[in-house]
C-alpha cells in the first residue's frame, strides 16, 4: 500500500491526546510494521478510518484510502 499522491509507502498517525506524539510505521502485505520495536508509550489501534499521514508529502486521510 503507498500514498495516493507521492508513492511513499512509510507513514504516521498522531496521538489523539496529544498531537505531537506520534507512531511512524510502514505498510507491508497489507500490514502494519511499527518502524521501531523500542518501548513506546503509546501504539494506536488501526481501523480502515484512522487519519493516516505520509511521511514524505503533505497526504493525510483515512487508511482505507491508500493505494493497493
Amino acid at each position: 500500500m503507498a500514498c495516493p499522491f507521492c508513492g511513499c509507502e512509510h507513514f504516521y498517525v498522531k496521538n489523539p491526546d496529544d498531537e505531537y506524539e506520534t507512531c511512524e510505521f510502514d505498510l507491508k502485505s497489507g500490514r502494519v510494521v511499527f518502524a521501531s520495536e523500542g518501548n513506546e508509550s503509546w501504539r494506536p489501534e488501526f481501523t480502515e478510518a484512522t487519519e493516516t499521514y505520509c511521511d514524505n508529502c503533505a497526504w493525510h486521510g483515512k487508511l482505507s484510502e491508500l493505494k493497493k
